[in-house]
């Protein structure tokens, strides 16, 4: 995968509306679900590239460093051989000083070219580091990103059950309403109170009726009374009248 499409797929998931993409979906959850499972196997597949990538730059950081040795080696090579060779013209030996001499002249070459790659490498070097640090910063923005979408999902889920559980609730409660178990109690309770009432009505039609005869009885003592009377006076004459005074 190419830096740049890297850093391109990095930017569009971080800048990416979470929001928008929840009101346009037919069913949030189910998107959430499926945007976790992209970003969590898109952050594996940016953290191998941007592994790749630091690596890249680890292995240009050591060659830099290697040609920077180099050049610093080739220049000590080149720096003995001059004075070997020195040495050497000062003695009277010209051939020998000329050999030593060539051999300056050999180490300052590899130490230019070394110092030349060293050079080029630097631009590339900063560059890539620059990318690099923009992977990180890009990865640690999805990251972020993943974890905003899993506590989005998590309280979506939440949200959703106390909504089940309440229209559950509601449920129950609208079948109260439709089936009010306190009107059959209702009239169950009517029943109950017109049974006591005709239980009620009898007692008294019974207890009116007793006085209906004990009525009869005090009736049937008066009229006993005047026959007794009755027979007293036709026995007594009218001292008898007056025996019940």
């Amino acid at each position: 995968m190419a830096k740049q499409s890297i850093l391109g797929r990095i930017s569009q998931m971080v800048k990416a509306n979470i929001n928008s993409i929840l009101d346009q979906a037919e069913d949030p959850q189910l998107m959430l679900d499926q945007l976790v499972r992209d970003y969590t196997n898109s952050i594996a597949d940016a953290e191998s590239a941007v592994a790749q990538t630091i690596g890249n730059l680890r292995l240009m950081e050591q060659d830099h460093a290697e040609d920077r040795e180099a050049a610093s080696d080739w220049g000590r090579k080149a720096l003995a051989a001059s004075v070997k060779g020195d040495e050497l013209r000062a003695a009277g030996n010209a051939a020998d000083a000329d050999k030593f001499d060539n051999l300056a002249k050999i180490a300052i070459g590899r130490q230019v070219s070394a110092e030349n790659e060293a050079r080029a490498a630097a631009p590339t070097i900063a560059a890539q580091t620059q990318v690099v640090d923009q992977l990180k910063s890009g990865l640690d923005g999805m990251r972020a990103k993943l974890s905003e979408l899993t506590s989005k999902r998590d309280e979506l889920v939440a949200r959703s059950k106390t909504v089940e559980a309440q229209s559950q609730v509601h449920d129950a409660l609208k079948s109260i309403d439709l089936l009010d178990p306190t009107s059959d109690l209702g009239r169950f309770e009517d029943k109950i109170r017109r049974e006591e009432a005709k239980v009620l009505g009898q007692q008294e039609l019974a207890a009116s009726s007793l006085d209906a005869q004990f009525e009869g009885l005090e009736d049937l003592g008066k009229v006993t009374e005047v026959e007794a009377r009755l027979a007293a006076l036709k026995a007594g004459g009218t001292q008898a009248l007056t025996a019940g005074e």
